[in-house]
């Protein structure tokens, strides 16, 4: 069952900042905090909210990328690069260093830079054969009912692979990669964070009407927990 958290705009930055710092101290017994994160409008956010945590031990805090588009990281398309330009120059009350950013290759090509990624995960989770469980995934929402890079009706909807390659993406850029559905159904914590009337009807339409066929929908997390953070505006088709 799915935690449906409506809020003001400006209390946002509070209620991602408490289900972060609850995922984070779940964690607590581990060795490294893995994250995944998204791209849009989510790292200037995500990087405002982290610089507001404390008594938090950045330093075993590993992010990944949910999904990821084929370009340079110099690239304003690249959600890498975003975060990179986020971070620099180096804060005091955000001390992370780019080496905890798992990135994608850039040079290679079409399905290489999925392989090179997934060999990249399965390596910082000790070469596990096992499917990874991350400790948090924060994850957008697009107007088609879109999450990481699975589009309605798309074949990768069906991928059992953990990372998978799209080159016909209905977004640009149509080349990609992206997490699966099996990966981010076996997450501790998965959390939508969406802003926007334009994402009000797709919100209603998942959350109340229950339709399955948004790749959004089918984010259940086998055995944790599920949280819908959104403004106002977002959920404004909801009923309260």
């Amino acid at each position: 069952m799915a935690q449906v958290k409506v809020v003001d705009t400006e209390q946002l930055d509070e209620q991602l900042k408490q289900v972060i710092r609850e995922a984070y101290d779940d964690s607590a017994k581990d060795e490294y905090f893995f994250v995944g994160v998204s791209g849009g409008s989510m790292p200037k956010m995500l990087v405002r909210v982290l610089k507001q945590m404390d008594n938090v031990d950045w330093k075993k805090w590993l992010f990944f990328f949910c999904d990821e588009r084929l370009v340079p990281s110099a690239s304003e398309e690249s959600t890498f690069g975003t975060y990179k330009r986020l971070l620099e120059p180096p804060d005091q009350r955000l001390p992370l260093c780019l080496s905890q950013f798992v990135a994608i290759d850039p040079a290679l090509k079409s399905k290489k830079v999925a392989e090179d990624y997934l060999s990249k995960v399965r390596q910082r989770f000790d070469n596990a054969s096992n499917m990874p469980r991350f400790h948090l995934l924060l994850l957008g929402l697009g107007p088609d009912g879109h999450t990481c890079s699975l589009f309605p009706g798309h074949r990768l909807l069906k991928e059992t692979k953990w990372i998978a390659y799209i080159e016909d993406s209905p977004k640009p850029p149509p080349e990609r990669i992206t997490m699966t559905l099996p990966v981010l159904n076996n997450a501790k914590y998965c959390v939508f964070v969406v802003t926007g009337e334009n994402k009000a009807e797709v919100v209603k339409e998942i959350l109340e009407d229950k339709k399955q066929h948004y790749p959004a929908a089918m984010v259940q997390p086998h055995s944790g927990k599920l949280v819908w953070l959104m403004d106002k505006a977002a959920g404004s088709k909801l009923k309260q």
